[in-house]
């Protein structure tokens, strides 16, 4: 079975006494689907190097790492291929940037980005693993 490695980022900002988190809508993913900025680990990039990368192109935003959340694993099938992926998601503090100002090519990956409450991500991100890392994230701080 072919293998994927890739990285993402769990942005959290404080603002006005509350944690936020940055996520994003997919292109072509119907409206209120939301997800966590990540992408596939480049050669020679380090998973960290990559989910800065992923963060800055996908929201907007620049951050810094603040240590590893953890790895989400599962399989799905591509062009007939069953492939295993691992994704590697680290907390990032803001830094600075304004979300949804995306570069103009990887605009089209991205449908929306906006920050959601960091509290209610478990509840509002599309995605099992992504659920789990905002909540390991909300446990770290």
């Amino acid at each position: 079975m072919k293998r994927e490695f890739s990285a993402g980022g769990v942005v959290v900002r404080r603002l006005r006494g509350r944690w936020w988190l940055a996520a994003i809508r997919p292109g072509g993913k119907p409206e209120g689907t939301w997800a966590l900025p990540k992408g596939l680990v480049s050669p020679g990039d380090s998973p960290e190097e990559t989910a800065l990368r992923e963060v800055a192109e996908e929201t907007g935003i620049e951050g810094r790492l603040d240590g590893k959340l953890g790895d989400v694993k599962y399989v799905y099938t591509w062009e007939g291929e069953r492939i295993f992926k691992i994704v590697s998601f680290f907390l990032v503090r803001y830094r600075r940037g304004r979300i949804g100002d995306i570069p103009p090519e990887h605009a089209h990956e991205v449908a929306e980005a906006r920050w959601l409450p960091l509290e209610e991500a478990p509840r509002l991100l599309a995605y099992k693993g992504e659920r789990d890392m905002a909540a390991e994230a909300l446990s770290r701080l």
